[in-house]
This record gives structure tokens, C-alpha cells and sequence, in this order.
């Protein structure tokens, strides 16, 4: 027999390396940056719904409950207080589901990437949900590396392990360059893609194991208990610590499927067009957006990433796209909250 099939979607970030189109009010996830002008976490609940049907469960803040309902109406959503990485969101929503569906079996996808290849990934989920019919594990989605990323963590596979569903060795931060040049020239590493399958009890069992506060705050939250007054309690620590580092039989299932999770202006520039009116003399690769019909021109530059969203403009060279970031720690630092 197979188990009911169920999806989680996590739509908890703040996107702060898409500022300022993404802001507090209005995170990445909400952005229509699809090709197609899709918001993104329109596009994951497309390929949540390809694996599980209407059992879909989206896991956001509470202060984003409205917006994320108008995104994606009609979906079942799961507040939370406040942010506290992803390992409890997992688990408070396993333990929902739990509670209804002891036998569940779970994907976990991020509401805030793009799949070229929505399909193909749809049926890379779907097997990974058919070996938890058989055997108790824990796996992921791991991406093929088109190049060598510095901003993406990585999972080791053994060599000459037979597919589609091999043993992950161990999970590895985000290397610098040299290093991400070897693990893409050896063949043995996949970027971490952030994207789950496992049991529901098995989740919850693991962080019983490993972090016990968090498996007894959700139950105890599940069960009744004041999610205000016991979630910003919980460790905040991501899945990836808490649980994936730690448990014993982790697989993973290599994907080629166009992923990106969209980490900078940079990737951005590489999946849409210009969006707004743009004059170039004497330049050339500049990826101009704009929210209105504000005309953009530029005079002898290049490769530069301009974006104007509401009150804020951001001029930015591609190759430092990923350090936006930065920017809005200064805006917060100078207290100027209108522009977040």
C-alpha cells in the first residue's frame, strides 16, 4: 500500500540579496521572477501539487500569512511567531501533519527557487518518495554543478555508487574557489538544493535525537500549547545542522532540472530580460529592472546590476552581486527601516 503524499513548502526567508525589489514586506519568494512573470513561490506549490496532490503545507511568518494567501490562495498555511531557521519550521510541520497522517511521507521544497525543468524534477521527487515505501531514510535532491559555486554548499557522493538513489558521505559548507573548482572537476560532489523526502516520523525522531527542544517544542505546540510562548525559545539552527549532518543513512538522488536558487542579481540577470526602459552608450551586459517606467541610462559602463524598486535604487557590478547583503546591514545599521 502506498501512504498518503504530502508537501512542504518553506516561504519563511527574507531574500535580503534581492534587495531592494525583495523587502520585509514583500520577500523573494513573492517576486514575480519566474520567465513567465510567476512569482516564485507560485512555481513551487506547480511542482509541490506534481507530488502530492492538494496535501500541501506552507510554512511562512506570521507577518506574512496575508501576503503569502493572496500569492497562493486556498493552500493551508503554518505562522510562525518568528523566525527561527528552517529546522523548526521542518519540524513543526511534520508534527502537524503527523497528527493526522501518522504514516506521511514528506518532500521539503523552498518556496524561493527556479527549476527550468519543473517536470523532470516532479519525477526525481516522486522517486524518492517510492523508496521511503521501502526503506526508512532520509534524502535529498542533489543538484549536478554546472560551475564552481562558492555560494552553495555541497554534498559528497561516493565514488562509483550506483543511482538513482545514492549514500550521501557528508554535507560540506560553502567552499572558496580553488576548492569548488576540485569537487566540480572530481564528479564526487552535488550542490545541496535544500530539497527533502523522508517519513515524517522520522523527522521528528531525529530531531528528538538531536536537538530535543525543538522536537518537544512542536509536539507541545501541535498539541495545544502557546506557539508565542514556546517557538522563540527553540534553538534556531538550520535542517541541514540540526538533523542532515548528523543522521545515519542520508541518500541523495543527483538532479539535472536548470536549478538555481536565485542567490544574487547576478543569477537573476541570467533567467529574465531587462524589465523598464534602458539607454546604453558606449556599454554593454547590464541588466537593468525597474518598477515603473523610470528611464535608465548609462554612459560607458558595463556588467553592472541596476535595480530601482520603490524608494531604494541599487547599482551593483554582477561580479559583487552577493554582497547586497551587506548593503542592507548598513541601511538597518543607519536606522533607515522605511527602505527595508
Amino acid at each position: 500500500m502506498r501512504h498518503v503524499r504530502h508537501a512542504v513548502i518553506l516561504a519563511g526567508g527574507s531574500g535580503t540579496r534581492l534587495w531592494p525589489a525583495s523587502r520585509r514586506g514583500r520577500p523573494k519568494q513573492l517576486l514575480p521572477l519566474g520567465p513567465d512573470g510567476e512569482t516564485l513561490i507560485a512555481a513551487a506549490l506547480e511542482r509541490a501539487r506534481g507530488v502530492a496532490g492538494d496535501n500541501v503545507l506552507i510554512v511562512t511568518g506570521e507577518d506574512m500569512v496575508a501576503a503569502t494567501h493572496d500569492a497562493v490562495p486556498g493552500v493551508p498555511v503554518i505562522a510562525e511567531p518568528v523566525g527561527r531557521n528552517t529546522a523548526p519550521a521542518i519540524g513543526l510541520a511534520a508534527a502537524t501533519i503527523a497528527a493526522r497522517d501518522p504514516d506521511a511521507r514528506l518532500v521539503v521544497l523552498p518556496a524561493d527557487q527556479h527549476v527550468r525543468d519543473r517536470a523532470g524534477l516532479v519525477a526525481l521527487l516522486a522517486r524518492g518518495l517510492d523508496e521511503l515505501e521501502h526503506h526508512d531514510v532520509i534524502g535529498t535532491i542533489g543538484i549536478r554543478p554546472t560551475r564552481p559555486e562558492t555560494g552553495f554548499g555541497y554534498l559528497e557522493i561516493a565514488a562509483g555508487a550506483p543511482g538513482p538513489v545514492m549514500p550521501v558521505v557528508r554535507f560540506v559548507e560553502k567552499p572558496d574557489r580553488a576548492t569548488a573548482e576540485r569537487y566540480v572537476a572530481s564528479g564526487h560532489y552535488l550542490w545541496n538544493g535544500g530539497m527533502f523526502f523522508a517519513r515524517a516520523q522520522r523527522l521528528l525522531r531525529e530531531l528528538d535525537t538531536h536537538v530535543p527542544a525543538i522536537g518537544a517544542g512542536v509536539r507541545s505546540i501541535v498539541g495545544g500549547a502557546a506557539a508565542s510562548e514556546i517557538y522563540a525559545g527553540l534553538p534556531s539552527i538550520s535542517i541541514d545542522h540540526a538533523v542532515m549532518e548528523r543522521a545515519q543513512g542520508v541518500v541523495t538522488i543527483p538532479a539535472d532540472v536548470g536549478w538555481d536558487d536565485i542567490g544574487s542579481w547576478a543569477a537573476v540577470a541570467e533567467l529574465l530580460a531587462a524589465r523598464g526602459p534602458t539607454v546604453a552608450v558606449d556599454g554593454s551586459d547590464n541588466f537593468v529592472l525597474t518598477d515603473d517606467d523610470t528611464l535608465v541610462a548609462t554612459i560607458g559602463v558595463s556588467d553592472l546590476v541596476i535595480v530601482k524598486a520603490g524608494n531604494a535604487l541599487l547599482v551593483v557590478p554582477k561580479h559583487a552581486a552577493q554582497r547586497v547583503r551587506e548593503v542592507v546591514d548598513a541601511v538597518t545599521a543607519q536606522g533607515l527601516l522605511k527602505y527595508l
